[in-house]
């Protein structure tokens, strides 16, 4: 059995559980969030809670699920999927309705489902990922984790077409991020990356990337970064939940500093799995240990 959740009770992910009225199926109306598990151990699950609580609420959507309780679930689920390594993909919409732009007056409604781990094979990470760049065409409130992703589905399927892993994206001249990563510039073995604002995601790994190089003492700056900037990169890497940290040696058929992963990539790499084993940061929770 693959396991999932909807709404209160434990099911099969392949079960039919979704009404047609929902809304997270009729408008995308809704938010969400990944969560890695390594060894039966959130990573960064706090972290995680904090953005889908924040992405909650700036869709004005009434989730007030208490973080402790909300928590336990999350647990029931690790331990149910018999997975000692997987992927939980939380997922909460406005309920279930008649289709009707305005907001609804019925609960919310929570689904989460327990995945192993999507595959990234051990050659691309070792020899680094190709990319294209693409105009962001998103919504300007990508801060919010929401489940409309349109966007985001049709530049990577663009860079999948092209033999590549990603489409980095770009307003203004300026880079933004990934469809589904942060975007990570190494010059002068100085880490650079976009500064926060409503155009990019507060990327849970970005994060951990962050407090790694401080932890090392590796320049870490904030920084709006253009394309000719990108092209004339030491080193190129994209950071997600999932994919960690990606090495980039390609970006438009154009070869990044040598063409492999340098090594201020590589220490990030090293030391962020050291974090996702627990060698640093632990923090207990009943019965569980996470990550930080």
């Amino acid at each position: 059995m693959s396991v999932a959740y909807f709404n209160g009770r434990f099911v099969d992910s392949r079960d039919p559980v979704v009404p047609i009225d929902e809304r997270g199926h009729q408008f995308g109306d809704g938010v969400y969030e990944v969560i890695r598990i390594y060894n039966n151990k959130p990573f960064m699950l706090e972290e995680h809670l904090d953005r889908l609580y924040m992405s909650a609420e700036a869709i004005a959507l009434p989730f007030r699920e208490a973080r402790e309780s909300f928590k336990a679930v999350i647990f029931e689920l690790i331990s149910r999927s018999n997975l000692t390594d997987l992927d939980v993909y939380v997922q909460i919409t406005r309920g279930m309705a008649a289709r009707n732009h305005l907001f609804p007056d019925c609960p919310v409604s929570i689904s989460m489902t327990a995945k192993p781990f999507r595959s990234i094979s051990a050659e691309l990470r070792e020899k680094g990922a190709k990319t294209i760049l693409h105009p962001d065409e998103r919504w300007t409130n990508c801060y919010i984790k929401s489940l409309n992703l349109l966007p985001n589905i049709l530049a990577k399927q663009k860079a999948h077409e092209q033999g590549c892993l990603e489409a980095i994206l770009h307003r203004d001249g300026k880079i933004t991020e990934g469809t589904s990563s942060n975007v990570f510039v190494v010059k002068g073995g100085r880490v650079q990356t976009t500064p926060l604002s409503r155009h990019i995601l507060a990327g849970i790994t970005r994060m951990a990337v962050q407090r790694v190089a401080a932890e090392l003492g590796v320049d870490f700056q904030e920084k709006y970064v253009d394309l000719q900037e990108l092209y004339e990169a030491d080193e190129l890497f994209i950071t997600s939940t999932t994919s960690e940290i990606m090495p980039v040696v390609q970006v438009d058929g154009k070869t990044i500093g040598i063409g492999e992963p340098g090594p201020v990539t590589r220490l990030l790499q090293k030391h962020y799995k050291k974090r996702t084993e627990g060698v640093s940061g632990e923090t207990n929770q009943p019965g569980n240990e996470v990550i930080q």
